[in-house]
């Protein structure tokens, strides 16, 4: 069988071009992935929510890194949903689901722990978009960042987070930041 996780390369292949294209900005890079969930699964049991998951690597690489943990990713475009359940479905994964939905659509109660590629970066001014398929604003930033942060709140103590390229502002303060790699990349939180 082949070994996908190899290298980020390797595993664009299982996507189309235009998608390999999109690959250095908006999906999350192998290292960052196999980092992000070490600290995401601590033990078996866990379901851990990928927001905003994009055509799906995040989940996917956990998926081969954690097997028996379950991972779910949500996204607001069907195309990126597709893409991420076609490659899903030729590497035979079964603790992988991905929904398609906005993010203010889910009970994140039925989830454990959380990673937070931000995905809401989109919809400032002067940053590169995915694709038009979506609508775009400041407000929507603004919204879904409180959104989230309110979710967040409302979450048990121990839930843990995992942002990558954010500026915490979705982050409340009963979460406590417990380390940061790769020169504030990545943070990583947990509620007490």
């Amino acid at each position: 069988m082949k070994d996908w996780f190899i290298t980020d390369e390797q595993l664009h292949q299982l996507y189309p071009e235009p998608i390999r294209a999109k690959a250095r900005i908006h999906w999350s890079p192998l290292y960052i992935a196999q980092k992000v969930v070490s600290f995401l699964a601590p033990n078996d049991t866990v379901k851990i929510l990928d927001i905003g998951s994009g055509v799906g690597k995040f989940c996917l690489a956990g998926a081969s890194y954690k097997p028996s943990v379950s991972f779910f990713g949500v996204e607001q475009r069907r195309n990126l949903i597709e893409y991420a359940e076609a490659a899903r479905k030729k590497l035979g994964f079964k603790n992988v689901h991905f929904i398609h939905r906005n993010f203010t659509q889910l009970n994140l109660h039925e989830y454990d722990h959380f990673y937070f590629y931000n995905s809401f970066f989109e919809n400032l001014d002067g940053t590169d978009k995915i694709d038009n398929e979506i609508v775009y604003s400041n407000e929507l930033y603004n919204y879904y960042s409180i959104y989230l942060y309110n979710q967040l709140e409302k979450m048990p103590i121990g839930t843990r987070v995992a942002t990558y390229c954010s500026w915490g502002d979705e982050i409340p303060p009963s979460y406590h930041l417990a380390e940061v790699h790769y020169d504030n990349l990545i943070k990583f939180w947990i509620k007490l």
